[in-house]
């Protein structure tokens, strides 16, 4: 069983009403409050700006990027600032034509259908979204065998909006009916500093500038995870001191939680030493990487290997992953003589 992560990207099920409560409280509600993206902002802004003087629903919007970076805090943004409500769901959770046609007939005009993990829809589901896209149709079939008939029902004018970390595994037709495509990209330090001090400030904690300038080169570039340790960091300055989370304090939680100065935890850092330790420098599958690590082969490609391979520690070669120089140095090892 794997071992929960403090810098995973996902989101946790904690178990905890509250942490789920302060997970949402900590989101903005709006563009002004949403920090970083400005190149997606400003797109959206003017989307939504012309959608409302010709007092019609915005295109659909399709989000992508690596997760934890606010593609669902993003859609609540546009919901808002269309002052429109907004639906959520994913797309593991509509197993059948019929659980997204009752989603569908319950919105109205001007809502927003978030769906996150879109590419997961199953394609009978995705055939059905089609027409419900693009005419604002719905055609449902009623009966079985001869006595079948299939009825067109008319929808209120609603928009999509999708969220994927995989667009490759979207199928082209749904993609294609999204009319705004874009990209979230990773936060700067400057902004991750600026949104843990917000989050701080709304958790009425204390906090130097320092100490969110420390957390934000420890959280890989990812509101999520900058969120999360500062909750974490927050709970260490409560109980070990007077609750104002400084430098010192910031240290000693983060050491702690086994989190280095490049953001990577022990199973970053197991993954990597497994690698060296069993086949040096010599390139690793994958099934392989995963049965060293006892993880499944999609979470080491979904969890681990992007800031790994943002890092420049590991690199994809024909025959499988392999560890560089740069990952030998940080770990304190030897780097063996290439020939």
């Amino acid at each position: 069983m794997a071992v929960e992560r403090i810098v995973d990207t996902s989101v946790h099920d904690e178990g905890d009403v509250d942490e789920q409560q302060i997970e949402v409280t900590l989101r903005p509600q709006s563009f002004a409050d949403y920090i970083g993206q400005d190149r997606l902002k400003r797109n959206l802004k003017l989307a939504i700006d012309a959608a409302k003087q010709r007092d019609e629903p915005i295109d659909h919007v399709l989000l992508y990027g690596p997760p934890g970076l606010g593609k669902t805090t993003m859609a609540t943004v546009i919901a808002n600032e269309m002052g429109k409500s907004i639906r959520i769901t994913a797309g593991p959770a509509i197993e059948r034509a019929g659980d997204l046609a009752s989603i569908l007939t319950n919105l109205a005009d001007g809502d927003v259908l978030f769906i996150d993990e879109i590419h997961r829809l199953s394609r009978t589901v995705e055939e059905v979204l089609y027409s419900a896209m693009e005419d604002f149709k719905l055609d449902i079939v009623i009966g079985k065998g001869p006595a079948a008939r299939s009825v067109r029902l008319d929808l209120p004018k609603f928009t999509v909006i999708g969220a994927t970390t995989r667009t490759g595994a979207l199928a082209a037709p749904l993609r294609d009916r999204f009319g705004l495509i874009h990209r979230l990209e990773f936060y700067t330090a400057a902004e991750i500093s600026q949104i843990v001090t917000r989050a701080a400030n709304i958790l009425d904690s204390k906090i130097h500038h320092e100490s969110a300038e420390l957390l934000s080169t420890r959280a890989r570039l990812t509101p999520r995870i900058a969120n999360r340790l500062l909750k974490r960091v927050r709970d260490y300055a409560d109980v070990n001191g007077d609750g104002i989370i400084d430098t010192a304090t910031t240290k000693k939680a983060l050491a702690l939680l086994e989190i280095d100065e490049l953001g990577l935890d022990t199973a970053d850092r197991h993954l990597l030493t497994s690698i060296i330790d069993n086949y040096g420098n010599n390139p690793v599958g994958l099934n392989t990487i995963a049965a060293l690590t006892g993880d499944e082969a999609t979470t080491i490609e979904d969890f681990y290997e992007p800031y790994l391979l943002q890092l420049g520690f590991i690199e994809r070669t024909p025959r499988g992953r392999r560890v560089t120089a740069k990952a030998y140095a940080h770990l304190g090892k030897s780097a063996p003589e290439t020939t």
